[in-house]
């Protein structure tokens, strides 16, 4: 669906993405990650043909940003960090209105404004005018406009900025219905967001890409990244000290202690569960739960940017 190479854009003197190569496959869900200032909605507005590269490649459904963009725009859903809506027009009005500017056929564009609304839930507002709605609302209009013609790619920046937490827990709901059906990049800074709404992520620093891949992969290429969490019945030292001679294991945390149970935390390079749970059942220690796992994405975020400022 997108492939990008050697993609570099200068404002003047100032570069701010350099050389980026990645590409995303027909289907996935992709997060993009960076501080403020990192690149992200400059790439964004590339792929979207709002801004021309200064050099490199990207190509969308095999059609190239800067030989096809006509063609590229009949074939994405773009929402950028400002939602591009008319205050002065009602919902449905505005919503017909980019139907017909994105090539959908009369016959079937009030079907497809409706179909918009359900997926964003905006039915209710559909005779409100825009300038009447919520901050929340409005980025719905936002998300809905890019969903209208059915694109094959939607590009979103920020979807969920500003919106409360009822409002994102819907967001979350609507992005993982796309998958599948549409290939999403989304940029957000709510990473609790792109954590259980992505397939894989990209991370770009100072205009460069940093790391790409899944979360747990982007754990493990950190290192410590592989962990095994587990309740045991009973105090903590009979378990700890059975788990500490399990060949492979780095160390062992004892997380909490409470009402007889002990939450443990054992950090491990490989996938040891078997054997630690064999080691505690033979050594008489009883075991209520046992779960791997993986770094959270907030610490591999930090791990990937710390120290490095945008430039």
């Amino acid at each position: 669906m997108i492939h990008v190479e050697g993609l570099t854009k200068y404002y003047g003197a100032h570069a701010a993405i350099r050389d980026l190569a990645f590409t995303i496959t027909k289907g996935e869900v992709v997060g993009f990650l960076g501080l403020n200032g990192a690149g992200k909605t400059t790439t964004l507005k590339v792929l979207g043909c709002v801004l021309l590269p200064t050099s490199g490649r990207v190509r969308i459904e095999g059609f190239d940003v800067v030989e096809n963009p006509h063609d590229i725009r009949r074939r994405i859903g773009f929402l950028p960090d400002t939602p591009p809506i008319y205050e002065e027009m009602t919902v449905g009005d505005y919503l017909s209105f980019v139907a017909q500017l994105r090539g959908v056929p009369r016959s079937q564009a009030r079907a497809r404004v409706e179909e918009a609304e359900e997926r964003t839930a905006l039915g209710e507002v559909d005779r409100v005018p825009i300038r009447a709605l919520s901050h929340g609302f409005r980025q719905r209009v936002g998300v809905a406009q890019a969903l209208v013609h059915r694109p094959a790619l939607l590009v979103l920046d920020e979807p969920s900025s500003g919106l409360d937490p009822a409002q994102i827990v819907e967001m979350r709901s609507l992005l993982r219905g796309l998958r599948g059906e549409h290939t999403v990049l989304v940029s957000s800074h709510i990473l609790s967001e792109i954590s259980q709404t992505c397939d894989r992520l990209l991370v770009i620093q100072a205009g460069k890409l940093v790391a790409q891949g899944t979360e747990e992969e982007l754990a493990q290429r950190l290192g410590g990244g592989g962990f095994v969490s587990l309740d045991v019945v009973g105090p903590a030292a009979p378990a700890v000290a059975l788990l500490s001679a399990v060949p492979g294991v780095l160390q062992v945390t004892v997380q909490r202690e409470e009402e007889g149970v002990t939450t443990l935390r054992v950090d491990a390079p490989a996938e040891l569960r078997p054997v630690i749970a064999r080691a505690l059942v033979m050594g008489g220690v009883e075991l209520l739960r046992l779960e791997r796992g993986t770094e959270q994405l907030e610490s591999i975020f930090l791990k990937l940017t710390h120290g490095r400022e945008a430039a």
